[in-house]
């Protein structure tokens, strides 16, 4: 046998092995054998450097060492899941989902595992690339890392497409955890809090060969791509574990939003048996022409929920409120707590929301206080224990005054929160705006963190977004922990900032009530600054999506002279304050004022691209039938009722070739 026919069958061997006892869960060669080989294969490899091979068994053990992780742009955007904490809100998606989509729905319902999410690209069945979860849009490549977990196939079996994404969590199974701990105290080492946070921590390690030390594990959920054969979420499933991926055997297939509810009660006390942490259910729509239809909301898909077990409740007492400032001058109590311990962690603070909360719940200072984590991520009050309350105890008088400026705080009529309305005095809000403009999904400028704004800003260096560009180098080489190459960095990441696009600066200016998804579609209908600067609440109120709150927080921004200003100077500074023409080289006005629905399955354009093909040609997109409906884009297998509807109403079916034809 040839040396490299040799080298590739102990990989493949090895492989198998690989996968039968971390996948499968069925060893069928020791450890002492499995080891033998793999030195076998180490020492032919270091002998015979030519037959290199970049996902061989061995890079399991690590080595390789990162000092810096690239950031990756993802493909397909990594979106969060809306959550649900009681059958109820189970019920009024579903009633939602069926408003929306015809036929018989089923459900997949999975177990949601508490680790770290992480999106695999492979080509020609080998692992390319780890991107972390990230922002949603952007994550960072932890790819040496990832090739240390022994459930991560590096080399795919049976038939796969030639490109692909799957996405899954890393986690850290209990046993493991609970090792690692023994080790860390027997050495003098603080135990480790919670294996999520541990497994999260490990991704970010430079040196692979510490990674390789953790007994991660990496359990599959989802593929990603436009090459598969599956129709349907549970058959993606199966056709994951055919290639060797590591996909969870709890998943169910339910025809009825019944036996959902009884997956999730028997889940909520089996859950403790297993071998790793869970916090919820995640219950998807299994027809993927219904999850298409069903599409996404600005944070999450529609076709998805996350159940969420009862969150670990503890109780402590309330020492101290205080009031923070935030950029848009909103304030918030915050709860100082006696330390406790919940959920892995130890909560020292809570959020009281609002003064409306404050009197509700009767939250005095010295109260024995209920404290669970929403979602088990933030910390909240959800009930005060009456029976330990002390007897001189007296009721919480809400703030009148800014803790920050003095200056005397408002409430408008129907909002929750108190405001500050010193805009441009009050040093909270100066930072938090800035803060905001510099962060990563809006301008995004590296080498500038949250720190160093409000060093900037208590130096008097900078007092709004647009003195970022009139920085110099020796302005800032003073400030704390301030190197050379920090400061050198710190220009050119404003620099580069420039070439930001105009929907991205828009979201930075911080304009009150207009998010990432609002900004879009602002930038889209004025195309420039300018335009949108001009309008009036009634033009604003004409743009889809766009209501009088937002509308009005648009005109008093544009209203007030230092805002003029600050966006004078911006313009001064080379930003980005119109559409690029290659954006407004694709855009028309030819659907300008159509509301359109997109139905069915279609061949020659996906219905993610009809849809831009709809906004950029000025028209709405809406996902029910309605009287205000001006027609249908109707596919193959459009729902009967959806067709009955715009019968009913007179509306137009379009051909996907004619509604093609009509934008030529």
């Amino acid at each position: 046998m040839s040396i490299q026919l040799k080298i590739n069958t102990l990989r493949e061997e090895l492989r198998q092995h690989n996968h039968n006892y971390y996948v499968l869960d069925n060893p069928t060669i020791s450890d002492y054998d499995f080891d033998i080989k793999l030195k076998e294969l180490q020492a032919l490899e270091e002998a015979h450097p030519e037959f290199f091979d970049s996902n061989s068994p061995t890079v399991r053990v690590g080595g390789e060492v990162t000092k810096n992780f690239n950031t990756i742009v993802h493909k397909h955007r990594m979106y969060s899941l809306d959550n649900s904490y009681s059958l109820e809100d189970l019920q009024d998606w579903e009633t939602r989902v069926k408003k929306q989509v015809d036929g018989v729905i089923e459900y997949v319902c999975e177990l949601k595992y508490d680790g770290a999410s992480i999106n695999l690209t492979y080509q020609n069945g080998k692992l390319f690339n780890a991107v972390t979860r990230g922002d949603g849009f952007q994550g960072d490549e932890v790819t040496a890392n990832i090739k240390t977990i022994s459930s991560v196939p590096l080399q795919l079996k049976g038939a796969f497409p030639k490109t692909f994404e799957i996405r899954g969590e890393i986690i850290l199974p209990f046993d493991g955890f609970n090792k690692m701990n023994e080790e860390r105290v027997a050495n003098g080492e603080d135990p480790y809090k919670n294996p999520r946070n541990t497994a999260s921590g490990s991704l970010k390690l430079q040196d692979s060969a510490e990674v390789a030390k953790r007994p991660l594990d990496c359990l599959l959920y989802g593929l990603v791509g436009n090459n598969f054969t599956y129709k349907t979420h549970f058959e993606s499933l199966d056709e994951a574990r055919q290639m060797g991926f590591k996909v969870p055997v709890e998943a169910k297939l339910c025809s009825s939003i019944d036996a959902v509810f009884d997956f999730i009660k028997h889940w909520d006390k089996a859950r403790h048996d297993l071998p790793y942490e869970t916090d919820g259910v995640v219950v998807k729509v299994n027809n993927l022409q219904q999850q298409e239809e069903l599409g996404f909301t600005a944070k999450a898909p529609r076709w998805a929920i996350a159940y969420k077990f009862k969150a670990e409740q503890v109780s402590t007492v309330l020492n101290t409120i205080t009031y923070q400032v935030g950029r848009t001058g909103a304030i918030t109590p915050v709860a100082n707590l006696e330390p406790v311990e919940l959920a892995g962690t130890v909560v020292k603070r809570a959020s009281l929301h609002n003064a409306d909360q404050i009197e509700k719940l009767d939250i005095r200072v010295d109260d024995t206080v209920f404290v669970e984590k929403g979602g088990e991520i933030i910390p909240k009050i959800i009930a005060v224990d009456f029976s330990q309350r002390p007897a001189n105890s007296q009721p919480t008088q809400y703030i009148t005054e800014c803790p920050e400026c003095g200056t005397a705080l408002q409430r408008e009529e129907g909002e929750a929160k108190h405001f500050c309305p010193n805009y441009n005095g009050c040093n909270p809000q100066i930072i938090g705006r800035i803060q905001h403009f510099i962060s990563r999904k809006a301008m995004d400028i590296e080498g500038l963190g949250g720190e160093t704004v409000a060093l900037l800003v208590n130096a008097d260096l900078i007092t709004n977004y647009a003195d970022l560009y009139a920085l110099t180098k020796e302005q800032v080489l003073p400030l704390e922990r301030m190197a050379e190459k920090s400061a050198d960095n710190l220009i050119a990441g404003v620099e580069a900032s420039k070439q930001i696009p105009f929907e991205r600066v828009l979201f930075a200016l911080g304009i009150r009530f207009v998010g990432e998804t609002v900004a879009k579609t602002l930038a889209k209908h004025y195309k420039s600054i300018d335009a949108l600067a001009f309008a009036s609440v009634l033009d604003l109120e004409q743009v889809n999506e766009i209501g009088i709150r937002i509308a009005q927080s648009v005109v008093d921004f544009f209203s007030d002279p230092e805002n003029q200003e600050i966006i004078n100077r911006l313009k001064s500074s080379g930003l980005q304050l119109e559409l690029s023409a290659e954006k407004l080289a694709n855009q028309t006005d030819k659907l300008k004022g159509k509301i359109i629905v997109v139905s069915g399955v279609f061949h020659k354009v996906s219905r993610t691209e009809l849809k831009k093909l709809i906004e950029d040609n000025g028209g709405k997109v809406s996902s029910s039938i309605s009287s205000k409906t001006s027609f249908i884009v109707a596919g193959d297998n459009m729902g009967p009722s959806k067709k009955d509807k715009a019968e009913k109403l007179d509306i137009d079916l379009i051909s996907e070739n004619d509604f093609l034809k009509m934008l030529e």
